[in-house]
């Protein structure tokens, strides 16, 4: 694997957990328009690994920002692969039982299976079993695992092992997919490829449900403006240049009302006997993914399918990736690679 310096990278690693969320609370204040009668509202937490920010351009009510956070809450509470008694939990948990849950997780790991198949595996929601050998999520024990236990951890690695069944809907009482059942029990599922971009989405709905209509989410990598800013021009979102200086972007895009998702290999990751290991694994080694990618942002509607193309891509590799997602056709891409080369779609802004 391609070699990097170090001290640039981390320092890029740890711009990279506060990057968005400084640049937009920077940028999208000192542009806010003067003539308004009401100034932005924002809040800050820390949900799913990662910083949160939400800033609200058109109303004060400090209620709709706890409605958000609240939502943040209950989707850790069903998505996280670590928190103990969530929905993900505890089908991980399950030792090949069927386990009942909430509508909502059943109908995200369709669609983290949807991908799987799509992209012939590359990208696969019961990867869990490999990433905790990694344990990248860790602050100082992330290491290099011994190969014949990655070789073990891969053996119980294929979404052919997720099967969904149908119970009572706790709303309709209608007959649904509400359970889940792992065939091989030493199986085990982690959505983190595509839960904060579902996460966002659902937010959205929840804002505009709220006459909210100029707004800026982040959600680490993961950016979605509700509308515009409220004198009408877009919101300005920074790309961070793979392992550069902090800081140091390597475009800006004006948006309105999409989602722009980044993932890179320079996000979590360390450094053992002087090679760089990144988060993102080869579902056919059980290792970080090694090919010309270093960083893809995807722009489109829904902050759920960026996120889950932008993952893709970056297994894929830079010319299946490219195909991949030019079929897609509803979404804008720019590639870069690890010599800095920039790949963008004819319709990137």
């Amino acid at each position: 694997m391609k070699l990097y310096d170090k001290e640039k990278t981390k320092a890029s690693i740890l711009w990279r957990k506060v990057f968005l969320t400084t640049f937009l609370a920077v940028i999208l204040t000192a542009l806010f328009s003067c003539a308004r009668n009401t100034e932005p509202i924002s809040r800050t937490d820390f949900y799913f690994d990662t910083v949160i920010q939400i800033t609200l351009y058109d109303t004060e009510d400090e209620a709709v920002l706890d409605g958000c956070f609240a939502l943040a809450e209950k989707y850790e509470n069903l998505f996280s692969a670590t928190k103990e008694g969530s929905d993900v939990w505890n089908i991980n948990h399950a030792d090949g039982e069927t386990v009942t849950v909430s509508e909502e997780t059943v109908k995200l790991l369709i669609w983290a299976a949807d991908y799987a198949n799509t992209t012939e595996g590359r990208i696969d929601p019961t990867i869990r079993p490999v990433s905790e050998l990694w344990d990248f999520g860790s602050e100082g024990n992330a290491h290099v695992p011994e190969d014949t236990d990655i070789r073990e951890a891969l053996s119980h690695v294929s979404y052919d092992n997720i099967r969904f069944g149908t119970a009572p809907s706790d709303e309709t009482g209608e007959s649904v997919y509400r359970t889940v059942t792992l065939t091989d029990k030493k199986a085990a599922v982690d959505l983190g490829f595509i839960a904060k971009g579902y996460i966002a989405d659902k937010m959205k709905e929840y804002l505009l449900s709220q006459g909210v209509n100029s707004a800026c989410l982040s959600l680490g990598g993961n950016v979605l403006a509700i509308g515009e800013k409220p004198d009408g021009s877009p919101f300005r979102i920074g790309i961070q240049e793979p392992f550069a200086e902090t800081g140091k972007t390597i475009d800006t895009v004006e948006i309105r009302d999409t989602s722009v998702v980044t993932s890179g290999i320079y996000e979590r990751c360390f450094y053992e006997d002087g090679v760089l290991y990144h988060h993102v694994l080869d579902t056919a080694t059980g290792y970080p993914v090694d090919n010309e990618l270093a960083g893809v942002t995807i722009i489109c509607e829904s902050s759920a399918k960026a996120d889950a193309l932008s993952t893709s891509c970056l297994c894929l590799g830079l010319e299946k990736g490219r195909k991949f997602l030019d079929a897609q056709g509803d979404v804008a891409y720019l590639l870069v690679t690890r010599d800095g080369a920039q790949y963008a779609s004819e319709n990137f802004p």
